[in-house]
């Protein structure tokens, strides 16, 4: 995959507080890449470093190998901090604006309305618009110039839940159109729901980094049931990474210490003469991955 955005030892200090620490990691292009941590764990820091807004202390990145530039800031859009817009203009007016300080033609103004769902409202003035619309606009203004690359800071930050669902479908159109995305966010549903790639950042620090399908698809147990439950029962611990097991309700519980496929297990049950009735495959959430590793860091 070819690589948007490398990310070598970066670290950030504010005082005594590092609020980034050696942190590296790539992007490949067309990723939605989700930057998952609690709040103060260096996701907005992060960012603003890649775009230059505030200097590393330490560390280096390059954006579409090469080093930082104005030029290549030319290719990204962003949305880091509140939506800052003129009250008593128009969005169509505001966009206007914001394509006159980007240099950028003001062709693309109806294009990034529609995809935001606001061009119905393009003439209403933007203090007459709700939360979740004017953080749409915000998109729709980093989206101006057709950029390859969408930083985003928590941008669904304060919405409803139908304010949020607005914001993902527009984060997934627009990725759909081939822009690679970046988006910092505390909300574990948020990236499990839009991102590709996770990493999680705990005190500036990258606890892991992984495809979120591959977290997704880590199996802390399995659930089996079969007519002769007492022969099952005594098979199951030969199983390879057997770990324990639990019963309840005439079904048991299987827990492995590393990942096991539903299909190797049949296989394996079935050479012993075992048929099973049951299987169900547990898989853990992005949560849990997430908490298992807050409390395993010190």
């Amino acid at each position: 995959m070819e690589s948007i955005l490398q990310v070598d030892q970066l670290s950030k200090s504010f005082g005594k507080i590092k609020a980034v620490n050696q942190l590296s990691f790539k992007v490949g292009k067309g990723q939605v890449f989700g930057i998952l941590g609690p709040n103060g764990s260096g996701k907005t820091t992060t960012l603003s470093m890649l775009l230059g807004l505030i200097p590393p202390d330490k560390g280096e990145f390059s954006w579409f190998g090469q080093p930082p530039s104005k030029e290549s800031r030319k290719r990204i859009g962003s949305v880091i901090e509140s939506p800052n817009f003129f009250p008593y203009l128009d969005a169509v007016t505001n966009l206007q604006i914001v394509a006159d300080i980007k240099d950028k033609p003001y062709d693309d103004i109806d294009e990034v309305l529609q995809l935001a769902s606001l061009y119905e409202r393009r003439f209403s003035k933007f203090r007459t618009f709700s939360f979740g619309m004017r953080q749409r606009l915000a998109i729709a203004s980093a989206l101006l110039g057709k950029p390859e690359v969408l930083i985003l800071d928590e941008p669904t930050n304060g919405l409803d839940p139908q304010g949020i669902a607005q914001i993902r479908e527009l984060i997934a159109l627009v990725a759909s159109r081939g822009t690679t995305i970046l988006l910092a966010s505390h909300l574990l549903d948020e990236v499990q729901k839009i991102c590709t790639y996770v990493l999680v950042l705990r005190n500036g620090v990258m606890l892991f980094s992984g495809d979120v399908k591959e977290v997704l698809s880590v199996s802390d147990s399995i659930e089996m049931a079969a007519a002769d439950m007492h022969l099952l029962k005594t098979a199951v611990p030969e199983l390879p990474g057997f770990s324990s097991i639990t019963e309840t309700d005439g079904i048991i519980q299987v827990h492995f210490s590393s990942t096991v496929k539903t299909s190797e297990v049949n296989a394996f049950l079935y050479q012993k003469g075992i048929v099973l009735s049951h299987l169900s495959e547990k898989k853990r959430s992005l949560e849990q991955h997430f908490l298992e590793l807050l409390q395993d860091t010190p």
